[in-house]
């Protein structure tokens, strides 16, 4: 009987284990990009000086991207991500540029609370949707939920809705993550990226 026992308590634990994930898993289709062990996925494009540590991509001063060797076209992407108030970064979306990433060649999902044109700050998609009020980010650990559907894109930032637009300039292209200058223009502001996944939709 103990055997039975042992046998069947393994096989919970074998189930549990494979469930587990940052996010929801491998078996509903999402695939890591960012797996806290190595940034294989990504180029590095620029002179920001991103380090490993603990499970973190992180730099906290030049400029430049993460950027994934794969294009996208319809797809969610989930991230984790700490930024402090004055930190200039986003997560930029269907870029049919490799090496030049800007909001006119991408769309930009911003990570910028003192950005100084507010209604493009954090939670907007810049120059496409406006967010108000603006978040705050600063100074914790949020949540990204970024949906890119058609012309059909929404972003969700710790689980509230801050933009939802239509827009049909890029309708594909790859995905990169920015550390960039404060307004202060130095470039001295961490920001850190942890649990990134992606679906094609």
């Amino acid at each position: 009987m103990k055997r039975v026992n042992a046998g069947v308590g393994a096989v919970l634990l074998g189930l549990a284990l494979q469930g587990c994930s940052h996010f929801g898993g491998a078996s509903e289709g999402w695939t890591t990009l960012f797996n806290g062990a190595d940034i294989g996925q990504f180029n590095r494009v620029g002179d920001a000086n991103w380090t490993l540590k603990d499970g973190v991509i992180s730099a906290d001063s030049g400029t430049g991207f993460l950027v994934t060797k794969e294009e996208y076209a319809d797809f969610e992407i989930r991230a984790e991500f700490y930024a402090e108030a004055d930190t200039n970064s986003g997560i930029f979306i269907r870029c049919s540029e490799p090496v030049k990433l800007t909001s006119a060649v991408c769309y930009e999902v911003n990570i910028w609370d003192k950005r100084p044109a507010p209604e493009y700050g954090t939670g907007a998609i810049v120059d496409v949707a406006k967010v108000s009020p603006m978040p705050k980010a600063g100074g914790k650990w949020n949540t990204y939920v970024i949906t890119a559907k058609g012309d059909h894109m929404v972003v969700t930032l710790n689980g509230v809705k801050t933009a939802d637009a239509h827009d049909g300039k890029h309708a594909r292209g790859l995905i990169g993550l920015q550390k960039a200058p404060g307004v202060d223009k130095e470039g001295k502001h961490p920001i850190r990226f942890r649990k990134v996944e992606i679906r094609r939709l």
